[in-house]
């Protein structure tokens, strides 16, 4: 007999959503589910469970519909083709019900005990818990090193200091994950987006396990691959809602250079030398060029930016709560007699 935990597939509302972006995992689907699930039912709260099959070219698929026919808080989604970890865990994070998101790996590294402590630091009042593999069972050069300098650069560049974004199991609150469009290898950055928009992000240690079954699909290139997304999410966090401050700020230095250069050579000229001798007057020239480029630029991305804003009702902010103003009064206060 199943408990009233998994009820959340039978029409009421689960409290807790876990979601797995799945790659070729066939070896490792019953196994996985059978402890999550048990883990999940002893926890006692609604659950379901989202398995993202992100083209696998194995039996991953055949495994999950197996599963689907014995388990009703299961839910599968399939992709045509392989689209990315990100992409898959965009999907299941956009089809949870649940009040709360909990993301983790297929491979069985996760330990789905790890769970209900994630869960509990949440109650304590936090709005992310993002798990730590303190202790990695990794290569050290192939995983473990290329991780802590991504981890410390993002730290450093973000301002949110965790020392595992790879870390795939963490758990979010439901309304901290509305309205994130993820892409790239965007989705450790959530607890950046999250902070930046006012969440309180929490760590906690979690249980690593080595991988017994099927072969490991991150690599050195990701690295560089993270790199590059940090870019990207430092330069929307500094200047996408004015990014007239980024390119007008260069294309405002950059005249003050063609300005100087053309001084410079103006001075050189009424000292009697030839000005052919000299490249300021094509770097005068240049510089102004480059300016006049970002400052126009900036405009245009000024209006790209308004036209998003506008055109979908979007708002630079983010409101926590409001408290009263239930009923409006009509020139007086409730009080006045």
């Amino acid at each position: 007999m199943r408990s009233d935990a998994s009820v959340g597939a039978l029409g009421h509302r689960p409290e807790i959503s876990v979601v797995i972006p799945l790659y070729n995992e066939e070896a490792n689907i019953e196994p996985l589910l059978a402890e999550l699930l048990g883990t999940l039912r002893a926890l006692g709260r609604r659950f379901e469970v989202i398995c993202v099959d992100d083209g696998s070219a194995d039996g991953t698929f055949a495994a999950l519909v197996r599963a689907v026919e014995r388990e009703p808080a299961l839910r599968v989604i399939r992709f045509r083709r392989n689209f990315g970890q990100t992409a898959a865990m965009s999907a299941g994070i956009e089809a949870a019900r649940g009040d709360v998101v909990v993301p983790m790996d297929g491979d069985m590294q996760n330990d789905p005990a790890d769970i209900g402590r994630l869960l509990a630091e949440l109650d304590r009042g936090h709005d992310v818990v993002s798990g730590w593999r303190r202790e990695r069972k990794d290569r050290e050069l192939g995983r473990k090193l290329p991780s802590r300098v991504a981890n410390r650069l993002i730290s450093a560049v973000s301002g949110v200091r965790l020392h595992d974004y790879g870390c795939s199991l963490k758990a979010y609150r439901r309304e901290v994950l509305d309205g994130v469009r993820l892409y790239g290898e965007m989705h450790r950055f959530i607890p950046v987006y999250a902070s930046w928009q006012g969440a309180r992000v929490s760590e906690l240690v979690v249980n690593h396990r080595p991988r017994h079954t099927g072969r490991s699909k991150y690599g050195l290139e990701r690295t560089f691959k993270v790199v590059l997304d940090l870019l990207v999410v430092k330069f929307l966090a500094s200047f996408m809602t004015r990014p007239i401050y980024l390119f007008g700020g260069a294309g405002l230095l950059a005249l003050l250079c063609g300005l100087a250069a053309f001084g410079a050579a103006l001075v050189y000229k009424l000292s009697g030398k030839d000005l052919v001798e000299t490249p300021l007057p094509l770097l005068a020239v240049a510089f102004v060029l480059a300016g006049t480029v970002c400052l126009l630029m900036g405009l245009l991305a000024e209006l790209v930016v308004r036209t998003y804003y506008e055109s979908q009702d979007k708002r630079p902010y983010v409101i926590s709560e409001e408290i009263g103003g239930a009923r409006a009064t009509e020139g007086r206060s409730e009080g006045s007699g």
